[in-house]
Order: C-alpha cells, then sequence, then structure tokens
C-alpha cells in the first residue's frame, strides 16, 4: 500500500553514521530493484553503489534476501499515514490515491513488480512482503472502525478486509491487465469498497438493520 505515497525508501534520518549507512545501502538497493530486478541484486555491487565497504554490508544484511526484508521494513516504517478526514469514503479514497501514486511512480512501481516477482519463489522475501502489508493495513484500519462508531458501518465489520478491498482492485489492474491505473479506477476501487462495507459484505454475521451513509 505505498510512496510519495506509501514510501520513499532510503531518505537520510537522524541516527549518525549506522544511519546513514543504513539509508545509503537500502537507496542503492532500492533503486536496483527498480531498475534490474531481483535477481540484478549483489551484495558487493550494491557496497560499491551506496559507496560504503562490502564488509559492512554483508556484515549487517547477509543475504539479498535478508537486504530485501530489511528494504520493506524500511518502507513500512517510512509510509505516509493515514488520513482521517471524518468520512470513510473521502478516508478510502485518500488510500486508493496513495496507492494509485505508488504503483503509477516509475521507481516504486517497478520496485514493488521486483519485489512481488520474488515473493513467489522467495520464501524470506514473502514473509517481509507479507509484514509490509500488515503494517500498511493496520495503519488505515482505524479510519473503517472509527467509521462503525459513527455508525456509518454496521458493528462487527472486518476493518482490515475493507482496507485489503480498496487496494486489491488497483494491485489486479497493475500486475495483470496493462490497463491504466487512472483515477476513475482509484475512485472505483474507493467505492466499490466502502458500498460493499456498507451493505454488510465484511462483517462475520447478515445485517439486518440499515446503518447511516452521512
Amino acid at each position: 500500500m505505498t510512496v510519495s505515497g506509501e514510501s520513499e525508501p532510503g531518505s537520510v534520518r537522524p541516527g549518525g553514521r549506522t544511519a546513514r549507512v543504513r539509508a545509503a545501502v537500502l537507496e542503492a538497493a532500492g533503486d536496483t530493484l527498480a531498475e534490474q530486478g531481483f535477481h540484478g541484486l549483489d551484495l558487493a555491487e550494491i557496497a560499491r553503489r551506496a559507496e560504503v565497504g562490502k564488509t559492512t554490508v554483508y556484515r549487517r544484511w547477509g543475504t539479498v534476501a535478508g537486504l530485501v526484508a530489511d528494504l520493506l521494513a524500511d518502507m513500512a516504517e517510512q509510509s505516509l499515514p493515514r488520513a482521517e478526514t471524518g468520512s470513510l469514503l473521502e478516508d478510502m479514497r485518500a488510500n486508493a490515491a496513495l496507492v494509485r501514486r505508488t504503483l503509477t511512480d516509475p521507481r516504486q512501481g517497478a520496485l514493488f513488480k521486483a519485489v512481488i516477482a520474488a515473493a513467489t519463489s522467495d520464501a524470506r522475501t514473502a514473509e517481509a512482503l507479507h509484514r509490509f502489508y500488515e503494517v500498511r493495513v493496520a495503519e488505515w484500519a482505524p479510519c473503517v472502525r472509527e467509521a462503525v462508531e459513527r455508525g456509518e458501518l454496521p458493528e462487527g465489520t472486518d476493518a482490515a478486509e475493507v482496507v485489503r478491498a480498496v487496494s486489491a482492485p488497483l494491485y489486479y489492474r497493475f500486475l495483470t491487465s496493462g490497463a491504466p491505473l487512472d483515477e476513475a479506477a482509484a475512485e472505483r476501487a474507493a467505492s466499490s469498497a466502502v458500498a460493499a462495507a456498507r451493505a454488510g459484505v465484511f462483517t462475520s454475521a447478515p445485517v439486518t438493520g440499515r446503518v447511516s451513509h452521512d
């Protein structure tokens, strides 16, 4: 769930030399992933590109999979916070717009494609990718829980499933169809997820009453 949006890996944060080294290495890894894919990653080359010692890179990350896992953790840490507009539809529109900006960004989109492809065959990368999305879903889930409290959604709505329902069609379009990932697609994703949530699709039990849509 992504960049300018969901994240901008590699930006330098306070913390001295160790933080600067990590930022430089993760930026180099992200650039290489976007340019060459997972199989283009080589720890020695990443060290050269980041202008740090090879020994430092091998000692800290050990393997390419370990480096990618840390990159994803860093991206999750730096992701933008959720919107809090007081309206579920507006919150989910903001979420969809964020995902769209991530996936249509030339660097970020290529990076995510490379990581998703690698996750299909590398268990550690898959685990790191799962953790990344768990963090992003957890960040946005309070928007749904607050909507339940306001009476916008039925009791028992699964907040995480609503958030996933927003991003799922955008990732499907991004990975499979080749169709433009435009603003209209983001609007449909948000509106459809909210409509389904209001109808009780994401509750564990049938909805017996009506809820306010205001």
